[in-house]
């Protein structure tokens, strides 16, 4: 029987599951057009590839356990830096900056895999969740700087964040990309935060 890595058998279990999630999750951040297999998920978290199926029955197990994590992890990121912020104006740009922060670290590139790669029920799942999620406090700004359709402006900020983020992905210079997307959307939103 191999040996435990931890206090208890439990703990070692999280442990090689945690590797697991996060070595896949390193190889969608290096390769995201190319979807890791369990035995390279296995080898980077240096693990034999039948130790996998400990854990995971097939890679759309893992992919969907991939899912249920970097989505929510996305919106928190999100939610944390417009909590952060001290005014709805300042909320909309921590929103969009945060989104894009997020882009340039690689998690774009991740989530945009497993659109391509996870089971359909837990991608669709976690696909609606977190843009539900992210949706919520970037409307509740938008509807305290006191805007008539704060739902369809919401859309219209995703639209700035999602060709921001394209630019990133294809090899503008982040920054570039987000002061760029300040311009388009600071004089808005602080027109709306004077008129409030």
């Amino acid at each position: 029987m191999p040996k435990i890595q931890a206090a208890t058998v439990a703990e070692h279990r999280a442990a090689q599951h945690r590797a697991l999630l996060d070595a896949a999750h390193a190889l969608l951040v290096e390769r995201p057009d190319a979807p890791p297999t369990l035995a390279a998920v296995g080898a980077r978290a240096g693990l034999a590839r039948s130790s996998v199926y400990q854990y995971f029955a097939s890679r759309d197990d893992l992919m969907a356990a991939l899912v249920t994590e970097v989505f929510p992890r996305w919106s928190t990121t999100v939610q944390q830096a417009m909590d952060e912020a001290d005014d709805p104006a300042e909320q909309v740009l921590a929103y969009l900056r945060s989104n894009l922060e997020l882009v340039a670290s690689g998690e774009h590139a991740v989530a945009r895999a497993l659109t391509e790669i996870a089971p359909g029920d837990a991608l669709a799942r976690g696909s609606r969740e977190m843009h539900d999620a992210l949706l919520l406090p970037l409307v509740g700004a938008l509807t305290e700087l006191g805007l008539p359709d704060p739902q369809t402006t919401a859309e219209l900020v995703n639209g700035v964040v999602l060709t921001a983020s394209r630019l990133i992905e294809t090899g503008h210079e982040p920054a570039d990309a987000r002061i760029r997307a300040e311009e388009m959307l600071e004089p808005f939103v602080r027109d709306w935060q004077r008129r409030s």
